[in-house]
């Protein structure tokens, strides 16, 4: 006989599920997978607007901050095909491992100090592709480890692995951006993130005995017939997408800049696509389950523009702090990427805090209004940028006003981003239920595209104008959701009506 993490006795060999081990595997995997990924993230803009001369590409800042959008918005893309691989093909343990195996490889095909972009444009295609197959299986796992009636335990587990995510990105700004990549020494720094990420792939199969049989097979194997569809299916995709690639090539017409835009059209179609598909599809939907996706539909505006302004911190945040602050607190210099290490501190800092004022709240708050509330600290934080850009026209300002924003956008993510998974749940539809989690993630993929083409509106204003125009975005969203708080939670709560209509 052995133990559990209860204390409770179970026959020797038997699967015991939420281990703390198992936990702790999947703890170390996504901490050091994070901090590759926020180690790039924080010198991806500031590497991309460097000059040759300074061992950077040398390009526009608005086309970098395109750039660091889509590589954003392709990530959170990604993450459907790659959770849809797990189910079908590969099994959650399998893509997880396959998926670090393909991040590590991109980090280091933009560590390789050679002149030209391609290894770093091979690099950055290769993450994407492989924290498609990671990021979503492995938060997959952490639920699987745990009996579906053991929710408490589930939710726990959960707030663990979180706490792990905002570790890895907490310590990845200083470790990659502070030390290593000082001095122009860039590929020293992606290097760094091949490192992290190669010590989560050790941790993490050196610790698979202690997940049983979690993601071990693919939840729905495709059969014989349908994995012939698939190849079929995937192959001709691909040809077709080379064959376009090649002739915008030889037309003379292929930009970087173009091809962020097409990528930006294409991500927000995709959404589009869905909830045109959900709702005037023949699904056999009930009037009230219409009625929620209507009003859904709604709240994934507000998060895309919520996450179009948040996510801009990499990218527009990042090169204001290295051109417009002085970098220091408390008398210690820092680097401007050390600023993106602001984020993930206030997060453990206050997560437990507002955990406990939702439950404090209860229904009392609607999920419109959390919505609400966080479009309004987005639109503040770029208020604050604003008054802060209007200072830095004559000498630069202190970075207390970055650490300012942060804060009040934390405040922002704490009302939104735990909701909108509880509230994608409760209003899908049956038929969809599984699906909708993942298009709950296209709206950060929206938010991060459009919110890299909006840097192209700094060639023709000023930044205080800039911040200002997406700071009244944001608002004027926000004060809608306030305003219309009574008609969507009627669409969203009120069961009783809804199956009397119905």
């Amino acid at each position: 006989m052995t133990a559990d993490a209860l204390g409770e006795a179970r026959p020797r060999g038997e699967r015991v599920l939420g281990h703390p081990r198992g936990l702790a595997t999947l703890f170390g995997t996504e901490m050091w997978e994070r901090f590759s990924y926020y180690g790039l993230r924080s010198i991806l803009a500031l590497f991309l607007v460097a000059p040759v001369t300074a061992r950077g590409l040398g390009l526009t800042e608005p086309t970098a901050i395109a750039v660091v959008g889509i590589y954003g918005a392709l990530v959170y893309l990604l993450a459907l095909p790659g959770g849809w691989l797990a189910d079908r093909v590969l099994g959650a343990r399998r893509a997880v491992l396959i998926g670090g195996l393909i991040i590590m490889s991109g980090h280091i095909g933009m560590a390789v100090p050679l002149e030209g972009p391609a290894l770093v444009w091979a690099g950055l295609a290769l993450i994407v592709t492989g924290t498609g197959l990671l990021k979503p299986n492995i938060s997959c796992m952490v639920g699987r480890l745990y009996p579906p009636d053991e929710n408490a335990r589930r939710d726990a587990g959960f707030s663990i692995f979180y706490f792990g995510i905002n570790v890895g990105a907490f310590a990845a700004p200083f470790v990659v951006g502070d030390w290593l990549a000082d001095g122009n020494r860039w590929h020293l720094g992606f290097g760094a993130a091949a490192v992290g990420m190669a010590l989560g792939l050790v941790w993490y199969v050196r610790g698979q005995r202690h997940l049983g049989d979690a993601g071990v097979r693919p939840e729905h194997r495709l059969t014989c017939a349908e994995r012939a569809a698939f190849a079929r299916l995937a192959g001709g995709a691909a040809a077709l997408a080379a064959g376009g690639a090649v002739l915008w090539a030889v037309s003379g017409t292929f930009t970087l800049d173009r091809l962020t835009v097409v990528l930006t059209a294409g991500i927000v179609a995709v959404p589009v696509a869905c909830f045109a598909y959900i709702l005037f599809g023949d699904h056999g939907l009930t009037a009230g389950e219409r009625a929620r996706m209507r009003a859904y539909v709604w709240l994934f505006a507000a998060a895309a523009i919520f996450w179009m302004i948040y996510d801009l911190s990499p990218s527009v945040l990042n090169l204001f702090a290295q051109h417009h602050t002085t970098l220091s607190i408390f008398g210690v210099g820092i680097q401007a990427a050390t600023t993106q290490a602001f984020n993930p501190l206030f997060i453990l800092i206050f997560s437990p805090v507002f955990a406990l004022a939702w439950v404090w709240l209860g229904d009392r708050v609607t999920a419109s209004q959390k919505f609400g509330f966080a479009l309004l600290m987005v639109g503040l934080s770029f208020a604050l940028m604003a008054v802060a850009a209007g200072l830095a026209q004559t000498a630069r300002v202190t970075v207390w006003w970055l650490v300012a924003v942060y804060l009040v956008q934390v405040f922002g993510e704490l009302a939104l981003s735990p909701v909108g998974l509880s509230v994608t749940s409760h209003l899908a539809p049956r038929a969809f239920q599984s699906q909708m989690l993942g298009v709950w993630f296209l709206s950060t993929a929206v938010g991060d595209a459009v919110g890299g083409q909006t840097g192209r509106l700094l060639a023709h204003m000023s930044q205080q104008a800039y911040f200002l125009t997406l700071a009244a975005v944001a608002l004027c969203a926000g004060a809608a959701l306030f305003m219309f708080t009574r008609g969507l939670r009627g669409l969203m709560w009120d069961r009783a009506a809804l199956t009397a209509r119905e």
